[in-house]
């Protein structure tokens, strides 16, 4: 009776830390008494073992076919010692003699041991995957157990994650037994188990931190139309509103800026613009290049590609460190984006205007002169014939 006792409380035990089904536990424990029963008898016989729920044990069954002519003595019984088991057998039934399980060995026992360890973390592995291949995307939150080649293990608790190094921010810095946020982008089922791959750089990261921080993105009132980062330096979000009353962008910021601060907290300091999002693409452009402001925009929308102008202060913030703020409001807008000072392109305009004008002049003092050359050697030819002159001539030496 103890035995029985210290079974089923094994099992309960079993079930409650693992967090498996007890029908895989179940199923696990028969497996393993029948490859200890199958170990010991050499597959010479034809077994099944089946978990008796009211006794509370694995019992053992042996099974043989009753035939005409016996060719394995293991697995086949003749009819008249078939009648003695059941009278009622039949050429071709199955008979089940249940067999006693107590007797195996140190090693049959061992080997079942091992069995069900095996049947247990399969199942454990199965069940990590199905839970956590439903919680991609979602932010989580473990500790740093260790460093390996430039990779963090994070421990989740039932499962251990990896942050591979170039999904870590720069510059962030973490020691065995801190706590950390990050997204998980996949998990693959290995050899070794399932393995979860986090990121503190995707930008989906930026966008779960925000859902978690502002109700109206949480609701659906407030959109997330775009989002592009360098992590751990600059970001870009673009947002719309479902509602005319709600200011998508007041939204994010909160109340003296808090929202928007508690993920700039998260994320390390990594600043983050929040724009409003449009379908005119020469406002959201000019929307994404903020905090520069905006004079002219010039679409061509067969190229998707934008000459932007801005004022002279303007420029140096437009374009921002290293070209960071239009890198990134290009990224965000999907579209090339050109930028020019005010007086650059009114350099360029003068300098084309001029040259315009001293061609024009060139011609115009040209076509003139030539026009009266023609003009008067014309009139010389039309209007005087050669016997007009001979005789002007004459007379001119008479008088």
């Amino acid at each position: 009776m103890d035995t029985v006792i210290n079974l089923k409380h094994a099992i309960d035990q079993l079930v409650k830390e693992k967090g498996i089904d007890r029908q895989v536990v179940l199923e696990a424990m028969e497996q393993a008494v029948l490859t200890a029963a199958n170990k010991k008898y050499r597959n010479t016989r034809d077994l099944e073992a089946h978990y008796n729920h009211e006794t509370g044990e694995v019992e053992l069954f042996e099974f043989v076919t009753v035939v005409e002519d016996v060719q394995d003595s293991y697995k086949e019984i003749s009819l008249d010692e078939a009648h003695e088991i059941d009278p009622e057998a039949e050429f071709g039934d199955s008979l089940g003699e249940k067999l006693d399980a107590s007797g195996f060995s140190r090693i049959a026992a061992q080997t079942a041991k091992q069995v069900i360890i095996q049947k247990v973390r399969d199942a454990e592995r199965e069940t990590i995957y199905n839970e956590y291949s439903d919680r991609i995307w979602e932010v989580i939150t473990g500790m740093v157990r260790r460093f390996e080649k430039g990779e963090l293990l994070i421990d989740l608790g039932r499962a251990e994650a990896v942050l591979p190094a170039k999904e870590q921010m720069p510059r962030e810095v973490y020691r065995p037994g801190d706590r950390i946020r990050a997204i998980i982008t996949e998990i693959r089922m290995t050899t070794k188990g399932p393995q979860i791959m986090l990121s503190r750089t995707h930008p989906s990261m930026l966008a779960k931190l925000f859902e978690a921080e502002v109700p109206e993105i949480a609701e659906g009132i407030v959109e997330i139309n775009a989002i592009v980062r360098d992590a751990g330096s600059r970001a870009k979000i673009a947002v719309s509103s479902n509602d005319r009353d709600v200011d998508p962008v007041g939204a994010c910021v909160g109340m003296r800026g808090a929202r928007v601060q508690n993920v700039v907290s998260e994320l390390r300091g990594e600043k983050i613009d929040i724009v409003p999002w449009s379908e005119d693409i020469a406002r959201f452009a000019c929307n994404a290049l903020s905090p520069a402001q905006v004079s002219k925009v010039f679409v061509d929308e067969e190229k998707r590609a934008l000459e932007i102008i801005v004022a002279d202060d303007q420029l140096s913030l437009a374009i921002g460190k290293r070209g960071q703020n239009v890198s990134l409001a290009a990224r965000l807008t999907g579209c090339r984006i050109d930028i020019k000072s005010e007086s650059k392109v009114a350099a360029a305009e003068l300098q084309e205007f001029s040259s315009y004008d001293a061609t024009e002049a060139d011609e115009a003092d040209e076509e003139p002169l030539q026009e009266t050359e023609t003009a008067q050697t014309e009139d010389v030819v039309t209007d005087v014939t050669p016997e007009e002159v001979l005789e002007k001539s004459a007379e001119e030496i008479a008088a």
